[in-house]
């Protein structure tokens, strides 16, 4: 499945759009990802999760344009994400990703792929916990761009470490990278893709 049809289905409601497409579009450009044949299966966890687009539930205004403001249970309708746009920001972070990606210990990835794997953990304490160990990988690793930039390329690229290690915790760690992502970085990411 090409990744045109991926970026059609990842275009839903909720302002989760744009975080769910920049790491999809990071995580099948970066390097030593050894679930690439696995991220086609986010499709369908994104799509569950998400109420999709569609054609028919915009209001038509009087000038004949659609209004571009759809309700639904998670919010207001956001327009699709610039689909050229995310694979270049993606790429770029990827690049910067590979240099982060050597400085982070396997013991770090362990002890965040414990808390995934723990059941009884929340979403919201799971976020805790990977924005604590972003937090202190971000003042170990020397970087001379702006922290919020680094926070982010460390967030996917432990995504992907953990994912790495743990195939079977694609759908919940992509979710909650996705949200954690969105709840720290949303204004950033949409300032990157010219939102």
């Amino acid at each position: 499945m090409g990744l045109t049809v991926t970026f059609l289905m990842l275009k839903m409601n909720g302002s989760l759009q744009m975080e769910s497409a920049l790491l999809y579009a990071f995580l099948d450009v970066s390097s030593d990802c050894k679930f690439k044949q696995q991220l086609p299966s986010l499709q369908s966890h994104v799509i569950m999760s998400r109420q999709m687009y569609c054609e028919d539930d915009f209001e038509l205004q009087t000038d004949g344009n659609r209004s571009g403001h759809l309700q639904s249970n998670e919010g207001v309708y956001e327009p699709p994400v610039n689909e050229d746009v995310v694979r270049i920001i993606a790429a770029q972070l990827a690049e910067i990703g590979d240099q982060f990606d050597k400085e982070i210990q396997g013991q770090v990835v362990s002890d965040l792929a414990r808390h995934f794997l723990n059941e009884n953990l929340s979403r919201e304490e799971i976020i805790l916990h990977m924005s604590n160990t972003v937090k202190k990988l971000v003042q170990a690793i020397p970087s001379d761009m702006e922290q919020e930039k680094a926070m982010l390329v460390l967030a996917m690229v432990l995504t992907k470490k953990i994912v790495n290690t743990t195939p079977s915790l694609l759908q919940r760690v992509f979710s909650t990278a996705v949200n954690y992502i969105n709840q720290q970085f949303h204004n950033h990411i949409a300032e990157m893709l010219g939102e």
